[in-house]
């Protein structure tokens, strides 16, 4: 913006600097011609009064040479005697000219060799007609034109740089202020709730009242999150209630498996809700500041995860298999997010495959990305594009269609992304990127659906 007004400011004052040369340059020549002109009619006019009162040759040569000395231009005189015509000093014109000027008794200019010859006829005291000649070289006729030409362009280079100072001073206030909104912006963007735009004096009244209204929007998206994690505590300190109970209930089940496996979901369930109270009300008091990154090992959420889903697992006779994640696999995103994903991959398994149903779950680690890849032995998703629809559930009592929608916003949130095509196990697959370093290629990964040729997988129960 700041050069984009200089150069407006170039154009502008070039365009009006030049409207106004030009013609006073013009000007200036016509009237140096002018001037040159007129000095030729008064030298004309100073050696009339000489052929009034003689027409001797020698006292008209006493006065052309007296009228010559010192100029750069030379005069003559033509008279016309009893032997002819006699020309007095030196002559560019040729006899035809001076004759038609002594018959029309008119003066006039003729164009010479070297400049021009100013003609005037003048009556003599024989009664005859004489022409005084007067030369007018180039040379005069552009006197001081050349140095009135250099005068005129440094003025409208003057002007030129004047302007160019004031746009510069205007840009750096314009671009200043729109460098602050711009850069507050981003820092929202990226997460810094407590950014402002300063409102400075100097700034242009549109900017000031973007950076207001910046500063109204920042309030309100700080005042929205605190009320949003607050809503989510408070649902999730109702949920409490009906915990103990459950709890209560799972105590009283006896020994046995089922009633192990019943208070272990139980206490599963409330370790969660602890944790979403923590995460809402934890944070509440930081929104004035950047959020903390969030990071966590992907191998141990995984193993945690799938282990909770390997007892219902059992109970319904599903074999299942996990592999590669043994080894540590930190990405950018926090323990409780990625479980909630991988609890939603897990629990479509179960939500939209018969009992039974096999799945497998594998991590592949690398130095930009760890991928997840859960698949099953289902019947499998006849659209992937609209499965990671939000709100679109794959049917059946309980489907929100929300599940793939947490799985493709946490894998978004690494600029990862999701893909769901079909197994090697003959059902559904869900290949869940989080990206950990630079991404080689451009383009995200989109979701499409893809085959992959049927391989061998050994499940275990």
């Amino acid at each position: 913006m700041r050069w984009a007004l200089i150069k407006v400011c170039i154009a502008v004052t070039t365009m009006i600097a030049l409207a106004f040369l030009i013609p006073l340059g013009l000007l200036v020549r016509e009237s140096a011609r002018d001037r040159a002109f007129s000095g030729a009619e008064g030298r004309a006019a100073a050696l009339g009064p000489a052929l009034a009162i003689t027409t001797d040759v020698n006292a008209l040569q006493r006065a052309v040479s007296s009228s010559d000395t010192g100029s750069d231009t030379d005069s003559a005189l033509h008279v016309s005697t009893s032997h002819g015509m006699v020309t007095i000093g030196v002559s560019r014109s040729t006899a035809a000219e001076v004759r038609s000027a002594a018959a029309e008794g008119r003066s006039g200019t003729v164009a010479v060799p070297g400049g021009y010859a100013y003609l005037q006829p003048v009556a003599v005291a024989s009664g005859g007609i004489a022409v005084v000649e007067v030369f007018i070289p180039d040379a005069q006729l552009d006197q001081g034109v050349a140095v009135a030409w250099l005068v005129l362009s440094g003025v409208a280079v003057v002007l030129v740089l004047i302007s160019v100072l004031v746009a510069d001073r205007l840009g750096t206030r314009i671009v200043g202020s729109a460098r602050r909104l711009a850069g507050a912006a981003r820092a929202l963007g990226a997460g810094d709730l407590a950014v402002r735009v300063p409102q400075a004096d100097d700034s242009p009244p549109e900017l000031r009242e973007a950076a207001a209204a910046f500063n109204a929007m920042a309030d309100r998206v700080v005042r929205l999150l605190a009320a949003e994690r607050e809503l989510a505590a408070d649902l999730s300190h109702r949920l409490r209630t009906p915990l103990t109970a459950l709890r209560l209930n799972a105590a009283s089940l006896g020994s046995g498996d089922a009633a192990e496996q019943t208070r272990e979901a139980v206490a599963q369930l409330e370790r969660e809700v602890d944790q979403i109270i923590r995460t809402a009300r934890g944070r509440g008091d930081r929104f004035d500041t950047a959020p903390e990154p969030l990071t966590c090992d992907a191998a141990e959420v995984i193993r945690d995860r799938v282990a909770f889903w390997s007892a219902l697992a059992e109970d319904e006779g599903r074999l299942w298999r996990l592999a590669g994640a043994n080894g540590p696999a930190p990405v950018p995103v926090g323990a409780a997010d990625l479980g909630a994903a991988l609890d939603a991959l897990l629990g479509n398994v179960f939500r939209h495959t018969p009992e039974g149903a096999g799945f497998a779950v594998d991590v592949r680690t690398d130095p930009e990305a760890v991928t997840v890849l859960v698949g099953d032995s289902g019947p499998g998703i006849a659209d992937p594009d609209e499965a990671l629809l939000r709100g679109h559930g794959h049917g059946g009592e309980g489907s929100t269609g929300l599940g793939l929608d947490i799985v493709r916003r946490v894998a978004e949130s690494t600029g990862g992304g999701v893909l769901v095509g079909r197994s090697a196990l003959g059902g559904t697959e869900v290949q869940l990127l989080l990206r950990t370093g630079p991404q080689r290629q451009p383009d995200q990964p989109r979701n499409r659906g893809r085959r992959r040729t049927p391989a061998r997988v050994r499940l275990v129960r």
